[in-house]
This record gives C-alpha cells, structure tokens and sequence, in this order.
C-alpha cells in the first residue's frame, strides 16, 4: 500500500512534447523582454471592512425557555389536580410488614423484610400508565390487565446464599402471579453474575415442587395482597416520576 501510495502521490514527469512546446514559449517571451512595454499604473485598495457587533448568547431567560416554562407549568397543575394515591398502598403499608424501600429519581422499588436469618427482597419497577398494544385493541378496558414484572429473592444473612424467583403478577382473585424461572446462587458474585444459570422454567418442575415452592412463597410474605400493592405502586411510581421530572424541567428553564 506504502509503495502504491508513493507512485500515486508522486508527481510525474511531463512528456517530451509537454517540453519542447514549453521551451518554444519561454524562447519567444525572452524575444520579447527587450521590447519596452507599457505599465499600467497600479493603485493599492484598502479592504472595506464593516464592524459588526457580536452576537449576544442566548440565555435561558430567552421567550422560547419563557414559553416551554408557562407550558409546563400548566402541566403540572394539571397533574397535581388529578393525581391521587391508590388506597391500596396506604392501606398495605399500615399492616405490613414488609419495609417500603423508595428513591426520587430511581425507578426501581422494594419491599424488604427479615424472616427467620434471611433476607427477602421483593424488586420492580415503575410502570407507564399508557399501553401501545391495549389502545390499538381498543383501550383503556385493557389497562387493569397489565402485568408487572417483578423478582423475589430470599438471601441468608451470614452466607450470601440465596435463591431468587423471577416472577409477574396476573389478573384473577385466586392466584395473582406466576413464576417463570427460579435461580439458586451460593454467594454475592454467583447472584450478579450475567452468565450464572438462571434456574428451570417453572412449569417444566415436577407438580409436587411447584406446590411446595408456592406454599414456601406465602410463608415468606407473598400473597395477592402484595400483588395488588405491586401493580398499584408501578403506576404510582410512574406518575410521581412524571411530575417531578416536570418541577425539575420547569426549575431549569425559569432560572
């Protein structure tokens, strides 16, 4: 390539005839260099140069940022007037045991209790209110059958040994959740690891095992009770986020 390159770049030499005409040219100019010629008087030009004064930098107090602000202060008024908390949430936490782990600005929630030496940790995340597939099936009818997914882990304190179930809640009054893998680690570094085995499909254990495992789920805390504070607090969540996120946009732009 460097070769090739080389030969590419280089400049070649101008052929013979190139040569011999370009000799006949400078002969008949030096003929003519005794020849008095006139000169054409040459007179040197100032540019015309214009000041132009520098463009002021836009500021967030522009009528644009003005505009965004007022816009989304009406949004804001529009989003306190109607939000409202589930009752379910208030009601669940009164009697629960499970301690209600919640951050501003992080969309993932918890609930977290001590059972008998272990830690068990229920996880999810928030939940947009708008559904693509319900609205194009028609609607909002659809919107209380959205599943939330969410992950059950019991951890032993001392060890770092755990087990993990990887679970969504379902419509229904008998059983509100399924469970889909369960994962078993023996210490912190199995649990994180992307690549550690996540466990069978649920359904492909053996009936008897799926029976004792629910029956272990609801001796640790898990019940429909708390399917319902999931999928409550997955919206709520949401809608708190929207808001603030609101308050922080408008608190930018109004400065």
């Amino acid at each position: 390539f460097c070769s090739f390159a080389a030969s590419f770049c280089a400049p070649s030499s101008p052929p013979l005839g190139s040569m011999l005409a370009h000799g006949r040219v400078l002969a008949v100019a030096a003929r003519h260099v005794g020849r008095a010629t006139p000169l054409l008087a040459t007179r040197a030009v100032a540019p015309s140069v214009r000041a132009v004064a520098p463009l002021a930098p836009r500021a967030f107090g522009s009528a644009a940022a003005e505009k965004v602000a007022k816009t989304l202060e009406t949004e804001i008024k529009h989003e306190e007037e109607q939000y409202e908390q589930a009752k379910e949430i208030k009601a669940f936490l009164k009697k629960s045991d499970f301690k209600f782990v919640d951050t501003e600005g992080d969309v993932n929630i918890a609930l977290e209790r001590e059972v008998g030496g272990k830690v068990v940790r229920i996880e999810w995340q928030l939940t947009s209110p708008f559904n693509a597939d319900a609205d194009a099936e028609g609607g909002e009818e659809h919107l209380d059958e959205e599943a939330t997914d969410f992950c059950l882990s019991v951890e032993d304190k001392s060890s770092g040994a755990g087990v993990i179930f990887y679970c969504s809640t379902q419509t229904g009054e008998d059983h509100r959740y399924l469970i889909g893998n369960v994962k078993a680690f023996s210490n912190a570094a199995e649990k994180d690891s992307p690549s550690s085995y996540n466990g069978p499909e649920f359904e492909d254990v053996d009936e008897k095992l799926q029976e004792a495992f629910d029956e272990y789920l609801a001796e640790v805390g898990m019940n429909n009770e708390v399917c319902d504070f999931i999928d409550a607090v997955a919206l709520d969540k949401e809608q708190r986020e929207y808001l603030r996120w609101l308050k922080t946009v408008k608190s930018l732009l109004s400065a």
